[in-house]
């Protein structure tokens, strides 16, 4: 086999493992979100109703936290911590290193992240007082915090040569195809230079680190808005309405391939451009998410010691 076929054969079985990563993945939310809405729908009469009532409601058996569901709940919660802390672990285990990769790891981790504060509220049948609701509030800030650190985690690229170098054949690929589309006249130059319009690396340095954050975020959240006004020009007006007005992909394959290659050239300059700015907030985010993390553990341990404890499962 050549150097290149072999190459290319790596390429796609990368390509392959990601996908099916990702299945995997979206069938995991997939699943959480069908047992927290079919746990809503149950118990809507039952969560909604005043705690002196509950007693003699039909459902209090089953869904009160010592209940058939209640009870099922919780053990599944503190499943779904002792994995959520396998991912800290893996990074002295010699033995979990070798087990899938670190992003892999990461994607579950923040999944789990998510959903455990609402498995653990059904669990509790949303009564957050005492000491079960510190513990409840401490890990739903361990949780948005997770969130927010798997945002920057994603600004941060591994090597910031690599990043570099990719950035300038990438704006070489998007200069050869945008003189190509100009020609053809199917993406105007004014809306490219809205997509890649950045401030100036002096004018982010000045700007105070929570600013900074909030900006980057709003980039990529309004970029998506920004290529469908670049394909609502190269489309007829059933195209605009079978696309979403643009927001969809088309079947234009060539209007595609620059519409990715632009897409990915905003992404990464905004990335290099940020970079010092994430690594400020990402450094200050290891100082608050661990220690609520771990206050969470100790917290969610001594909970569980106490209700065994007093006997009620």
């Amino acid at each position: 086999m050549s150097t290149n076929a072999a190459v290319a054969t790596a390429v796609i079985s990368a390509r392959d493992r990601e996908r099916g990563h990702m299945r995997r993945v979206m069938a995991g939310y997939f699943l959480f979100a069908t047992l927290i809405v079919a746990l809503a729908v149950h118990g809507f009469d039952y969560y909604t109703m005043d705690a002196t009532q509950r007693p003699f409601s039909p459902k209090h058996m089953a869904l009160r936290p010592s209940g058939s569901i209640g009870a099922k709940l919780g053990f599944l919660g503190f499943a779904m911590f002792l994995v959520i802390f396998l991912y800290p672990l893996r990074k002295r285990w010699a033995w979990l290193q070798q087990q899938g990769s670190s992003k892999h790891w990461l994607d579950f981790h923040v999944m789990l992240g998510i959903v455990a504060p609402f498995v653990i509220a059904f669990h509790s049948s949303f009564k957050f007082r005492g000491f079960a609701g510190i513990a409840f509030w401490i890990m739903l800030a361990v949780s948005a915090s997770g969130i927010i650190g798997r945002y920057l985690y994603g600004q941060i690229p591994r090597n910031l040569n690599a990043a570099e170098l990719s950035r300038k054949e990438t704006q070489e690929i998007q200069q050869q195809l945008s003189q190509q589309l100009a020609q053809q006249n199917l993406l105007p130059a004014a809306d490219l230079q809205t997509l890649l319009r950045l401030p100036s690396p002096e004018r982010v340095e000045r700007w105070p680190v929570v600013f900074a954050l909030v900006y980057m975020f709003v980039l990529d959240l309004i970029r998506p808005f920004r290529i469908a006004r670049i394909r609502r020009h190269a489309l007829d007006v059933g195209e605009k309405f079978s696309t979403l007005g643009g927001l969809r992909a088309t079947r234009h394959r060539e209007l595609e391939k620059a519409i990715a290659t632009a897409r990915e050239e905003a992404s990464l300059a905004k990335r290099i451009l940020f970079l010092s700015r994430s690594q400020q907030v990402f450094h200050l985010w290891h100082v608050v998410h661990k220690p609520f993390s771990y206050t969470f553990a100790l917290l969610a341990i001594i909970h569980i010691v106490v209700v065994f404890m007093m006997g009620f499962f």
